[in-house]
């Protein structure tokens, strides 16, 4: 089964583990802090600083983001891009100790012939307004301006990238390397309202969503909004799902198009404030993006970890998989499952930082430990069975 999931994947063009990816940059240096969230280089002044630089995008995000807009006239689902774009890379450094003093810049490639000037200009007045929201938490980001070009022949819609850059002193580094036998693993939620949140978010973040657009929503996409996918997918792995953009999803109230469209939750008010706190306790850091539940494995040494209490599986990965019969093991592979933020922490720390997290309306628990291993690994006690996952 999972075999077949593999292929379906590797038939839209996308992949889970990124084999290749890792491949390709084995061999480059990792910086000053090889097992850090984020490369960190030295500072080219001072010995005692260090520069970080970060750069990922909403990726194919943007493309259901095109159709719903097409369908709905709802321009509000740019601002949400304009916000994936951002969190990917400043959640990021999060994990590495860094909630201020970062430089954004943008980069936008889109297809002048189907996107027009007024998505533009709501992409980046919906960077400007997160920025500014975050601003009255404490989250100094400064948009340094970007790049916007008009690259129809290589891209069918648009493409929404950023690009920030940080300095930090070296002694306030967060460091995975200390992530020990005996941490315990405090979760933050990804689904649910945040202080700072409008509506629900379904948690879905920017990463699997090329497999939930497909897996999810029904053919009429394809045939409304070709531009939508690539031509070169078999049509069988195109749109195979049930659900029409705009119909409700029961629990949340939400059309599914929105809720697959959830922007991509920030935890810097939360970790600003958790650092203020608990910065000496916190051994490790990690932002549950590509590779979703199994993404600590490249940050670990001999250690297993255990993931026994995560939260209930939020509404909108239960309707992916329902869609899709994905194997439950691959999809907390791809998909975040209703955390995306981890803090490794001696278990005397966890409650303060559960306070604080639910203080800003964002739920909290421990989900998980971490014990003494012969190699790198991961296991996840769920309901659906008992998952393992090794490096």
């Amino acid at each position: 089964m999972e075999n077949r999931e593999a292929s379906r994947y590797a038939a839209r063009g996308v992949s889970s583990s990124k084999a290749e990816v890792h491949k390709a940059i084995a061999k480059m240096d990792k910086g000053l802090f090889p097992t850090a969230f984020c490369k960190l280089v030295p500072d080219f002044a001072d010995d005692d600083y260090c520069i970080a630089m970060h750069a990922d995008g909403a990726g194919t995000k943007s493309s259901l983001a095109y159709a719903y807009w097409r369908e709905t006239g709802d321009m509000s689902v740019w601002k949400g891009i304009a916000q994936d774009a951002i969190v990917m890379n400043t959640d990021d450094l999060l994990c590495v100790g860094i909630t201020g003093g970062m430089m954004l810049s943008s980069t936008i490639g889109r297809n002048k012939m189907c996107v027009p000037g007024e998505v533009i200009a709501a992409v980046i007045e919906g960077s400007q307004a997160f920025v500014d929201q975050m601003r009255g938490y404490g989250i100094d980001i400064t948009l340094t301006g970007g790049e916007t070009a008009d690259v129809g022949d290589l891209v069918r819609t648009i493409i929404v990238d950023s690009t920030v850059c940080a300095r930090a002193r070296r002694s306030d580094i967060i460091d995975n390397k200390n992530i020990a036998a005996g941490d315990v693993i405090v979760g933050l939620a990804s689904f649910g309202q945040a202080e700072w949140e409008d509506t629900y978010n379904g948690g879905m973040g920017s990463n699997g969503l090329t497999s939930a657009r497909h897996d999810v929503f029904s053919k009429y996409i394809a045939e409304k909004y070709p531009e939508t996918y690539e031509s070169g997918i078999d049509s069988q792995f195109v749109y195979t799902g049930s659900k029409r953009l705009t119909d409700i999803e029961p629990e949340t109230g939400l059309t599914y198009g929105k809720l697959v469209l959830s922007p991509t939750r920030t935890y810097a008010p939360v970790i600003k404030a958790v650092l203020e706190i608990c910065r000496n306790s916190i051994h490790g850091m990690i932002h549950c993006t590509g590779g979703a539940q199994t993404k600590v494995l490249g940050f670990i040494g001999n250690l297993k970890v255990i993931k026994d209490n995560m939260f209930d599986t939020p509404p909108l990965f239960r309707a992916i998989q329902a869609e899709s019969g994905t194997p439950w093991s691959e999809m907390y592979k791809v998909f975040n499952m209703g955390h995306r933020m981890e803090i490794y922490v001696p278990e005397s720390a966890a409650a303060d930082i559960i306070a604080i997290s639910r203080n800003f309306g964002v739920d909290a628990r421990v989900i998980g430990r971490v014990e003494n291993a012969a190699q790198p690994e991961v296991e996840l006690k769920t309901r659906y069975g008992t998952f393992k996952y090794e490096k």
